[in-house]
């Protein structure tokens, strides 16, 4: 074949070594030279106070188990098993003795229907959360239970781990219906391996066994747990997004009124989680665990107002997202759930002598929250679906609280025929605020970072609710900050953002990256984490306009193997042929012998049948098989693919350089509802172009994809489905720079996200300035990543002596500096 030789500038090879794309070298060369100008006096965008805040969703038990300081785990017995999920009501309980969980017309309350039945003699204890209930050795504990016991009954209840008691066993009087009883405990050992049990020395109904440390956040009764709250809280955050997410689109939308159909799994709806905790429910939620509203939204007010953050609530638009596509036709439903959401309004913001103001009075808090901001909607797949019932609760909102801004929403990606759509939908109805959300590669946030340089300034505002760079090495942090620049630098157009998500318990784990990491008895900080605080915590309050030299161009081409994969399906591939630009064949294989020419270097079970290569483990999740010359360039790739079963497409690759770096062309993904083709980078996936769209059963496509320079078209079946020009600089210096009113200081950030310092000289544009500027510097090895027994990845302040109005200034290789300067 002929081939073409490409040449790579100093530049571009630096940047690419940023983005994963090359290896970084052996020994870094000397700094690279790069130049920031400052116009001080030019006026550039206002940054509201509001602009960065925290996303909490119960993802990975960020509530029960996390910032929900309950020690008991299910303790109204109320767990369920949902999607073949293994909860049942003993979950996390041990019985000794005779006890069993009823649901009968003795039960606590009409949304607490469990209980447990608990006969004489006999004893109940709970595990808790991780590896146990964890005690500070000198602190007190509150324990409660709700009890029933007729004749009467001697509870007695203890703490002990497996070295013996953690505490001066109580004995509790219980005599009559239900009622709730009270005892404390003081710790006397330390312990992450506790076990709460509970004795009755006659027959007894148990129900709302509860554990909670008396120090709680603010010394707060049904509070929070103080360390994970003090992380939120340092963040500064200017708001608090709550409850998703997944959990306000996703399940069924009708509230707990129905005593048929107790078990079924419900969207999140914030009268299901007010009112007295042992009257709230338990659902069985979208990210596959139960969970109990303790933690509901009054606590959720609560928390905002005490960290000083404005609250904004989501609420469901009944039409499902996060790969469901199901829109609700229900007139009656749909103005139920309106009348929720002014119902909602009232709870946070009316007198109390309104009626949910009044509720919230009876709460604790006659106050009101100061609600501004409320969202409609989340990720919807269905954008047309979505903006109808959007509408509605628009109008209904502006009749009645007309200073309230409602936030609309884009769908689940930064771009495509979905996003396209909402968007459109969204400036035609002079829409306020559109929620983005996306979760891409390094690579992507090192690309984009110029994305809201082209808004249109006159159009909806963006709330970017929930991004993240697919990992929680310093790498994904600098990635992020470096696109944070930005986000402030366009801060007429982007109003608010935060990173998602913002929790995960270490043994339950349904989505990560995430922002704070913890188990029962510690908590960290990610590198993400320390990104976002250092902006959090300098954002300034008006953009000063700056300008960098140094941004490489991208000439190499795509290049890569080829490779097949499936995800959640079973798929059959055929007559695989590839040529380079002149027609000559590089790889051609119908399968009529064996497999020898493709490498399996991921999951699932393939074979040669009949003369197909078939993947046949229809749960397997990216099952990639390649094949080719990693530096192949410049190709046509032909496949012939046919899906046997299973809930998505098939998957063609091409680019392929490992397990981990590759492109692929996704037809049927997302449940059989997209098509899409993304790139990956270090095993992080971003999309490149989508549409709606999905692949019958049984049926043989013909796939050809053409690659040229940097170029893809893409085509089904004969016709042009797509073509995109991956052309992008992975840029890895970025800067921005903004003032501080209150103390007048320019506040300089730079990220440097390469293996080589920036030697940076700085024109400050005849500012006067003090010669001494205070730094705060991030910087670790790229793969470094904080845990429980160490964090590599924080902040380190100092002093810089040799401010002027132009001088130099080194940023370290892999760094996030911020210089903070005294303008005089």
């Amino acid at each position: 074949m002929s081939r073409t030789r490409w040449r790579f500038g100093l530049a571009a090879t630096a940047f690419l070594v940023a983005a994963g794309l090359l290896p970084a070298p052996a020994h870094a060369e000397d700094a690279a030279d790069y130049a920031i100008t400052v116009d001080p006096t030019a006026k550039g965008a206002k940054i509201d106070d509001t602009m960065y805040g925290v996303f909490f969703e119960d993802i990975n038990r960020a509530a029960d188990g996390g910032l929900y300081a309950e020690l008991v785990q299910n303790r109204s017995f109320e767990y369920s098993t949902d999607d073949n999920r293994s909860y049942t009501p003993l979950t996390s309980w041990t019985v000794d003795g005779a006890g069993q969980v009823v649901n009968d017309d003795g039960r606590l309350n009409a949304r607490n229907r469990n209980y447990l039945s608990l006969a004489a003699g006999s004893t109940v204890t709970n595990a808790g959360y991780n590896t146990g209930v964890h005690v500070e050795e000198g602190k007190k504990y509150d324990f409660s239970v709700w009890a029933r016991a007729e004749s009467g009954t001697t509870l007695t209840v203890s703490l002990q781990d497996a070295d013996g008691s953690l505490a001066t066993a109580r004995q509790v009087a219980a005599k009559g219906g239900w009622a709730k009883y009270k005892a404390t405990f003081t710790a006397t050992r330390t312990s992450s391996d506790g076990r709460l049990t509970v004795a009755s020395s006659a027959a007894a109904a148990l129900d709302m066994v509860s554990l909670f440390p008396r120090d709680t956040y603010k010394h707060q009764a049904n509070g929070l747990r103080k360390d994970l709250a003090e992380k939120v809280a340092a963040l500064h955050p200017g708001f608090v997004r709550f409850p998703g997410g997944c959990l306000v689109n996703t399940g069924s939308m009708e509230d707990y009124s129905e005593a048929s159909d107790w078990q079924r799994k419900r969207s999140y709806q914030w009268k299901d989680t007010i009112g007295r905790v042992e009257e709230r429910a338990t659902n069985s939620n979208f990210w596959g665990y139960n969970q109990s509203y303790g933690l509901g939204y009054y606590e959720y007010f609560r928390l905002s107002e005490d960290i000083g953050a404005m609250p904004l609530p989501v609420v469901p638009a009944l039409v499902t997202g996060c790969g469901q596509n199901r829109a609700v036709d229900d007139d009656a439903l749909l103005k139920r759930h309106i009348q929720d959401t002014l119902d909602l309004i009232e709870f946070a913001n009316g007198p109390v002598t309104s009626t949910w103001g009044k509720k919230r009075a009876r709460m604790g808090h006659p106050k009101p929250f100061h609600l501004t901001h409320i969202e409609v909607g989340n990720e919807e797949n269905l954008p047309v679906e979505f903006f109808a019932r959007f509408k509605e609760f628009r109008a209904a909102i502006a009749a009645k609280y007309p200073d309230i801004t409602v936030i609309s929403n884009s769908g689940p990606d930064d771009s495509g025929s979905t996003f396209d759509t909402a968007w459109q939908l969204n400036k035609d109805a002079k829409v306020d605020m559109v929620d983005e959300h996306y979760y891409n590669s390094p690579q992507w946030f090192l690309q984009n970072n110029d994305r809201y340089d082209s808004y249109d300034r006159s159009g909806p505002k963006v709330f970017l609710g929930e991004y993240a760079s697919l990992g929680n090495a310093f790498k994904n942090g600098l990635a992020e900050a470096a696109y944070m620049t930005g986000l402030e630098r366009n801060a007429d157009v982007v109003k608010l953002a935060s990173y998602a998500p913002l929790f995960a318990n270490e043994d339950y784990v349904q989505w990560q990256p995430d922002l704070v990491w913890f188990n029962n008895h510690a908590s960290w900080n990610s590198a993400n984490y320390e990104v976002q605080k250092l902006f959090m915590t300098n954002v300034g309050d008006r953009v000063v306009p700056s300008t960098a030299t140094g941004t490489p161009s991208l000439t190499g081409p795509i290049a890569g193997a080829v490779g097949l994969s499936t995800w959640a399906t079973t798929a059959a591939y055929d007559d695989v042929k590839v040529t380079d630009a002149d027609g000559n064949s590089l790889l051609s294989d119908d399968f009529s012998g064996d497999a020898s020419k493709w490498t399996h270097s991921g999951g699932g079970s393939w074979s040669v049948q009949d003369g197909q290569y078939v993947q046949t483990d229809v749960a397997a999740e990216n099952t990639m098989v390649s094949a080719g010359d990693t530096d192949w360039h410049d190709y046509d790739l032909h496949v012939k693919a046919t899906k046997k079963s299973g809930k998505e497409g098939f998957l063609v690759a091409f680019g392929v350089k490992d397990t981990g770096s590759y492109y692929w062309w996704n037809l049927g993904g997302w449940n059989n509802t997209q098509s899409a083709v993304e790139q990956a980078v270090d095993g992080g996936k971003s999309t490149l172009i989508s549409k709606a769209g999905s692949v019958e059963t049984g049926r043989a496509y013909d796939i050809d994809i053409k690659v040229r320079g940097r170029q893809v078209t893409l085509y089904l079946d004969g016709q042009e489905w797509g073509s995109f020009t991956d052309d992008k600089p992975a840029e890895p210096f970025r800067q921005v720079v903004t003032k501080d009113k209150k103390t007048g200081d320019l506040i300089v950030k730079v990220v440097n996200a390469q293996s080589t310092a920036a030697r940076t000289a700085i024109d400050l544009g005849g500012a006067k300035v003090a010669s001494k500027a205070r730094v705060t510097t991030l910087t670790a090895d790229p793969n470094a990543v904080n845990s429980e027994t160490g964090t590599p990845v924080v902040p380190v302040k100092s002093t810089f002596d040799g401010v002027a109005d132009r001088f130099t200034y080194t940023f370290p290789a892999n760094s996030v500096t911020f210089l903070r300067i005294k303008q005089r």
